[in-house]
């Protein structure tokens, strides 16, 4: 369970990525239904901290209140040298099975300190050709907002640290909390698009205003088989053309986006409802308790009945 989170506070942190994460999980919202974690700031010299932008913060805390955190957050900072004591506390949060987060540049932490070796992780677009040249064990891949390798969790720049670490929220804590933390930062729960993304995408997606119509119909008609014809009809486009423009757009396929629409609304309902798998199959597009299944297991690493047992209300499945 996600319950105590460690911010780790490196020379030249920059401000709005530090805030970012203390956004997410600093914030108490138990009063409107949302979670309530531990949060803690810690650096290296407990005192004042320099940002990037030339002022000091004051943070308390050392570097031992990250000894049993569940996550550990590496916001942008300094990146031509890390010091040891920072790289420590990350392969540890790695060695025991915690969350570790970084924020566009706070990549270069986690591969000096060894963890991204083998895996797929990527940085702020700024960046990504320098995190491959330096750490080429390192899959970099430049065209995400963000990535999760075996809770290992790498960010794009500046806003995609949101939906990294809502990400994290969902994974661990289920879409309700993550859409709770969302509404109050007046921010989409999930974002397709960006440095070109594979994320589930929001309920109610952030679209080009040209497709934000279309977008809306797709949405409440998520239990049809909908082809690439009829949604063209929908836009008055010919099919080749709402194609290219939608995946030019959008980020992504019209196909990509309905089935990542899809897995939202059919977690929200094993969150919310004690309706059958066949039944959510059928009211959110997949068809069958098994084509749901196979998306569930590719997207979220989990079947709809772990996650309805993890998440639900505790009724019958």
């Amino acid at each position: 369970m996600l319950r105590k989170i460690v911010l780790l506070a490196l020379p030249g942190v920059a401000p709005f990525e530090f805030g970012v994460i203390c956004e997410v999980f600093g914030v108490d919202r138990s009063d409107s239904g949302g979670p309530r974690f531990d949060f803690t700031i810690a650096t290296a010299d407990p005192g004042p901290v320099r940002t990037s932008l030339g002022y000091d913060m004051i943070i308390d805390a050392g570097l031992d209140a990250a000894s049993d955190a569940d996550l550990i957050a590496v916001p942008v900072h300094a990146i031509d040298h890390v010091d040891e004591r920072y790289l420590e506390v990350i392969r540890a949060a790695e060695a025991r099975g915690a969350w570790v987060l970084s924020v566009a540049s706070g990549a270069f932490a986690l591969a000096h300190a060894g963890i991204l070796d083998g895996r797929r992780a990527t940085t702020h677009w700024m960046h990504a050709a320098a995190l491959a040249t330096r750490f080429p064990l390192v899959d970099v891949d430049p065209d995400v907002l963000f990535v999760e390798d075996r809770r290992v969790v790498t960010s794009a720049g500046t806003a995609a640290g949101i939906d990294a670490a809502l990400h994290i929220v969902r994974r661990e804590l289920g879409a309700a909390a993550a859409n709770v933390i969302a509404r109050r930062m007046v921010v989409p729960p999930q974002r397709d698009g960006g440095q070109s993304q594979y994320i589930e995408s929001p309920v109610k997606a952030e679209c080009a205003d040209s497709f934000a119509a279309v977008a809306e119909w797709m949405l409440e008609n998520l239990s049809a088989s909908l082809t690439v014809d009829q949604l063209a009809r929908q836009a008055l486009m010919s099919s080749r053309t709402f194609a290219r423009r939608f995946r030019a757009d959008m980020g992504t396929t019209p196909a990509a986006w309905l089935n990542r629409q899809r897995l939202i609304r059919a977690q929200q309902q094993l969150e919310q409802t004690d309706d059958s798998l066949e039944l959510i199959a059928q009211a959110t597009g997949f068809g069958t308790a098994s084509v749901m299944r196979h998306h569930f297991v590719k997207v979220l690493q989990v079947s709809p009945l772990a996650y309805r047992r993890a998440f639900g209300l505790g009724l019958a499945s």
